[in-house]
């Protein structure tokens, strides 16, 4: 195994270790792709497979055990030695989501602990966050809305969005009405939402029926994990990120009820104020220099 093939390991042992390839590529800060193309050029390299693909993620092979236990600690150790990173003190506040924090933000930023860098996480709705970073409270805001004047917003990436559902009830679609009137075919399902006002949910149907849903609203739930819950419970659809839904479509607990032509899309921000710290440029640095892909 060349130097060159590091990178190959190292994404192999994300997969080991987190299970799947979507932990990997969270983890790795690359797309979903990008690891896949990485294990099979592996995979060729060693000439046998070293995981069985399932609907809850992957399971290692015999020769994937023994890899991991055999290059695990030299790789780590390597990854270490070859950072040419400097090492930083000091620490950022950083403002996010609730969900996108948890499953794809903190994961990102966790390598610059190993630098140095302590972390205050605040989570919250993005015009609170806004605020707090206005008035010195946040370094960095990740967020979902365009600030106004005064700060600096950075396109990070894309959100998708998808409309999801239990197969339960993607079984009472009629799916000639779905091709021909999607809005009609979809609107005796009850929704999950994030609020009454049905935030993603009516700007999915907006941009993609160009009306509002007449659907009846079975659960509101504050935390777009706990509305994943309730739909993989049974208790209605809802419109989530794909970065969120997608373990779950993979396990096959949820299904895509409706697939437009161009997926509904929301930008991503990472805001910050004037005059930077070292510490929080090198966060800023890391954010921008991610390959999130679309989320």
């Amino acid at each position: 195994m060349k130097l060159t093939d590091l990178d190959l390991l190292a994404t192999f042992l994300e997969i080991y270790r987190g299970g799947s390839l979507t932990a990997a590529a969270t983890r790795r800060g690359l797309t979903q792709p990008a690891v896949s193309g990485q294990l099979a050029k592996l995979e060729k390299e060693l000439a046998e497979p070293l995981f069985i693909r399932g609907g809850r993620g992957v399971t290692p092979t015999p020769r994937a055990d023994e890899l991991a236990r055999r290059v695990g600690p030299h790789v780590d150790q390597l990854r270490t030695a070859l950072d040419p990173a400097p090492a930083l003190e000091g620490t950022v506040r950083v403002g996010g989501a609730a969900e996108f924090m948890a499953v794809r933000g903190l994961p990102v930023l966790t390598p610059l602990i190993r630098r140095g860098i302590r972390f205050e996480i605040t989570l919250g709705l993005a015009d609170d966050l806004l605020d707090a970073l206005k008035s010195g409270q946040l370094d960095v805001v990740l967020s979902a809305v365009r600030p106004g004047g005064g700060l600096t917003a950075t396109p990070l990436t894309d959100e998708e969005f998808l409309l999801v559902g239990p197969p339960i009830l993607a079984r009472t679609i009629d799916r000639e009405l779905l091709a021909d009137d999607p809005a009609r075919a979809l609107e005796h399902l009850p929704l999950v939402a994030y609020s009454e006002e049905l935030p993603i949910i009516r700007r999915y149907w907006r941009s993609e029926f160009g009306k509002r849903p007449k659907n009846p609203t079975a659960v509101i739930i504050g935390d777009l994990r706990g509305v994943l819950a309730a739909v993989i419970a049974g208790a209605g659809v809802s419109a989530l990120p794909r970065y969120l839904v997608e373990p779950a479509l993979t396990a096959g607990s949820v299904e895509q009820l409706h697939h437009p032509e161009i997926p509904p899309l929301n930008t991503l921000y990472l805001v910050t104020r004037g005059g930077s710290a070292a510490a929080v440029q090198a966060v800023v640095d890391h954010l921008r220099e991610r390959d999130w892909g679309v989320l």
